[in-house]
């Protein structure tokens, strides 16, 4: 299947594996690029070094092109974009913040950079300062998909732009893939799917409740990191969404955010006057790295000890779509074949 993305990046589908933090890890990214996709490798919870050396590992187990992520509002993260120009990563892929010097560093070598959007107006900036595309979530994705859903944002973004889209939220097989590609996308990028499979790191807990849950077994709300995020109806969510940033909350994010700093190896002082003076509103950027402290550690219970009572996983409403645990390759295959099967059935009837 060719598209303006598979030609542009040397991929042989047009299928993305969203940067899922504790997902997608290495070996997901080489799994997914052997596959014929291109994984995108989440780097919001690696330190510079770590970064380095997952892009390193990468490369030791296969030559195909990959992506890496940046989201520019996390505490580290223009040093993780520093290090990912350094290494001269193929493909770079960010969000939350202005990128174009991403894009000027990464055009020096001749890489690719996609901006994660979720309106025309940032899609038009990318556009504006030089990205070869843009990764445009609806509100079915998990975590950071605003209202609009899918399948009215890709069309109206697609429309206004003279880069590739990429069509994230909702897409879990191959009629998701044809539908996209009908939208005026040149691909698709998936996480949920992804991340219920084998070669997932993914605790099992976690895997199973994705297989059982529907697609109304979401909950969506700016009250789990301060964001508008979507994550699985489970009890730990339900909980953390009503509580949302409470006073308690507030205390517990203190000894949380610390712990981001440690994980990132970045000294206390510089993380809280980094988020300080990141926006011109002080005082809601301590309200976000608080969430974000918080929800960072519900996230990681569940992703690694699949802790259901207390974890908080984010998902896509897509998650109603799955039904196994396939490996990654064989969610390539038949997502390309399930799609080839449809557009040629719409052929016929057409």
């Amino acid at each position: 299947m060719k598209t303006d993305v598979t030609e542009m990046l040397g991929i042989e589908h047009p299928i993305f594996m969203s940067g899922m933090s504790w997902i997608s890890v290495p070996d997901m990214v080489v799994a997914v690029a052997e596959a014929g996709g291109c994984g995108i490798l989440a780097t919001g919870v690696l330190d510079a070094d770590e970064t380095r050396q997952a892009i390193k590992e990468i490369r030791e187990k296969t030559d195909k092109p990959f992506a890496a992520n940046v989201t520019l509002l996390f505490p580290g993260a223009a040093q993780n974009a520093a290090v990912l120009l350094e290494e001269q990563v193929p493909v770079i892929n960010f969000s939350l913040g202005k990128g174009d010097w991403i894009v000027q560093g990464a055009h020096s070598y001749g890489g690719k950079v996609f901006a994660t959007v979720t309106n025309i107006r940032h899609a038009k900036r990318a556009q504006d300062y030089g990205c070869d595309g843009v990764i445009v979530t609806g509100n079915e994705a998990a975590a950071h998909g605003e209202p609009p859903t899918t399948f009215c944002l890709v069309p109206s973004i697609a429309g206004q732009l003279d880069i590739p889209v990429v069509a994230a939220g909702g897409v879990a097989d191959g009629r998701g893939l044809a539908a996209a590609l009908a939208l005026g996308a040149e691909g698709v990028a998936m996480g949920t799917r992804f991340m219920t499979t084998k070669e997932s790191p993914l605790h099992e807990n976690f895997k199973q409740l994705s297989i059982e849950k529907d697609v109304y077994d979401t909950l969506y709300s700016k009250r789990f990191d301060g964001l508008w995020c979507r994550v699985l109806d489970t009890k730990g969510a339900r909980k953390a969404i009503k509580r949302g940033l409470n006073p308690i909350q507030l205390l517990k994010a203190i000894p949380n955010s610390r712990a981001i700093a440690q994980m990132l190896k970045l000294p206390y002082w510089k993380l809280f006057l980094g988020v300080m003076a990141s926006l011109k509103d002080g005082t809601e950027n301590a309200k976000q790295l608080a969430y974000m402290a918080n929800a960072f550690k519900l996230l990681r219970v569940a992703t690694e000890k699949g802790d259901t009572v207390e974890g908080v996983l984010t998902v896509g409403q897509s998650t109603g779509l799955i039904q196994d645990i396939p490996t990654v390759e064989e969610v390539m295959q038949r997502t390309v074949k399930e799609a080839e099967e449809v557009i040629t059935n719409l052929t016929t009837k057409v």
